[in-house]
């Protein structure tokens, strides 16, 4: 085996990304019809996270008893001022849904990233030290998942109390597993490679290695199940504000509006559909986006 220069070795990339170039990986998916409306699907609803006191007619939280449980426009009784209707208290469904949407994709994206993030570092020493290491921290591993996640999330939030914060960090905390064992397989088959050989040889330490050489390889995956966690983590802090445990109430969450809606199906159909609606199609769009970078991980899909 040929033995390369520190200056070689700097200059030589890890072995190359599963995902190809981030050209290749954009042609990909625009060949991919359904992941391009997933994609406007999701811009649209971060324009109006981003946004939401531009976009948004009304302060979702200004009530008008006199206006309460009044139907979408379409409906006989609705009005155009009011496009969603009204909830039981008079306030605006448009506007509360747009700034619904700001609390779900903050929950998520923030969940996701810190799951991220300790899972990669957990995984990273795992794969790479193997021995005590490995057995130690997958053991931890296997631990959390004999305990259901929503459950042990309920268990902790009800111990520390609501709060936008303490919902993030719960569901980040509670999510690292996934983003961990994928990582440690990936970095297994990565170890005993002849780049990772070659560093080691002239001297480059463990941590420039797994920096340098190992996460730019095992990116591809963890967008793809990063993105999956995000709307997994989006559910997750539905369903918590649904029971009255995710953030305070007097935020806008399409959890706390299905909550408030659930006793006015019979007579309120709109109240807990719209939110609902919201919900699936934020989950959705983002199942979608996922499975198509799963795809585009594939060197395979270049060729299709």
């Amino acid at each position: 085996m040929t033995v390369m220069s520190p200056a070689a070795t700097d200059r030589t990339p890890a072995a190359a990304p599963s995902g190809g170039s981030g050209s290749a990986v954009l042609r990909a998916l625009l060949r991919n019809k359904l992941a391009v409306a997933a994609l406007a699907v999701l811009a649209l609803l971060v324009l109006a996270a981003l946004f939401a006191p531009l976009i948004a007619p009304y302060d979702p939280n200004t009530q008008n008893l006199l206006l309460r449980l009044r139907p979408p426009a379409w409906q006989d009784g609705g009005s155009g001022a009011h496009l969603l209707g009204t909830d039981q208290l008079g306030r605006d469904m448009l506007s509360r849904v747009i700034y619904g949407a700001r609390v779900s994709l903050l929950v998520g994206a923030g969940a996701a990233l810190l799951a991220g993030v300790i899972g990669t570092v957990v995984g990273l020493s795992a794969g790479y030290f193997g021995g005590w290491a490995d057995r130690t921290l997958m053991r931890l591993a296997d631990v959390q998942l004999a305990f259901p996640s929503l459950l042990l999330a309920l268990a902790i939030v009800g111990f520390l109390g609501s709060g936008l914060w303490y919902v993030i960090l719960v569901l980040g905390f509670t999510g690292w597993v996934s983003y961990a064992r994928v990582v440690r397989s990936e970095v297994m088959s990565l170890r005993t490679r002849d780049f990772v050989t070659e560093a080691r040889a002239i001297g480059v330490t463990d941590v420039t290695i797994m920096r340098r050489h190992l996460l730019p390889n095992v990116m591809a995956p963890l967008a793809t199940i990063g993105t999956l966690h995000v709307a997994a983590a989006i559910v997750a802090e539905a369903s918590l504000s649904y029971l009255g445990l995710g953030v305070p109430k007097e935020t806008v969450t399409w959890g706390g509006m299905l909550s408030d809606g659930q006793l006015y199906l019979g007579t309120s159909w709109w109240v807990a559909v719209f939110p609902g609606i919201a919900l699936m199609l934020t989950s959705l769009a983002i199942n979608i986006t996922g499975d198509a970078l799963r795809d585009v991980a594939d060197p395979k899909a270049y060729r299709r």
